[in-house]
């Protein structure tokens, strides 16, 4: 099997750059397994295939601004992407660009200030590509973060002018995700409970 086999081509102007204005109002497209029929309907309907003892699964983490960018010590720019929390003060990271910044470079955020709130140490540098970065900040390095991070969002949006929120789900809880559980992000608080009102048992986990 060749990985050009799941090649496609999809439109540009096929991919949506923004939420829908309502959570549930999203389309919703359900393949049945046992004929092949593919059916076009809207999130809200899911209650439909959905009955009663059915046990729901729902995915409580929440996603954390993980995309830092900032400068070099040496004046370029840089970015990080944060994998892993190691410890309290250090993270595994993807950094960019990964052949010019060794162990031991210094990182600044945010980019072009230059009172940085936060700074990053490449402590090691793994065979999988990653680093270890130890971050550096007057405040507490979540509080930080937060201050100068962004939400990873995927290469094909392309720009931000929606609320950031909603790229949470409404039952997002736990922080550390890189990436919305986006199967999610359609149901709103009066689906769950109609769905619950169903006699559908919602079970939490975190990923």
């Amino acid at each position: 099997m060749l990985l050009s086999e799941f090649d496609y081509d999809l439109p540009e102007d096929r991919i949506a750059q923004a939420p829908a204005a309502v959570r549930d109002g999203s389309k919703l497209l359900v393949l049945h397994r046992d004929t092949g029929e593919i059916e076009h309907r809207i999130f809200r309907e899911i209650g439909e295939y959905l009955r009663p003892d059915d046990v729901l699964v729902i995915n409580d983490t929440r996603v954390i601004p993980a995309r830092l960018l900032g400068n070099r010590d040496t004046g370029g720019k840089a970015e990080l992407l944060l994998l892993e929390r190691l410890r309290i003060d250090v993270w595994r990271a993807l950094v960019r660009p990964g052949q010019r910044i060794k162990n031991g470079r210094l990182l600044t955020f945010p980019r072009d200030s230059q009172n940085p709130i936060l700074q990053a140490e490449i402590a090691e540098h793994h065979p999988d590509g990653t680093r270890t970065v130890v971050f550096k900040s007057d405040l507490p390095t979540d509080e930080a973060i937060k201050q100068v991070g962004e939400i990873p969002l995927p290469p094909y949006i392309h720009g931000r002018d929606f609320d950031i929120e909603r790229y949470q789900t409404v039952f997002s809880e736990h922080e550390g995700s890189l990436a919305a559980p986006t199967a999610g992000l359609h149901f709103t608080p009066e689906r769950l409970d109609a769905i619950r009102a169903m006699g559908v048992r919602i079970a939490h986990v975190t990923l």
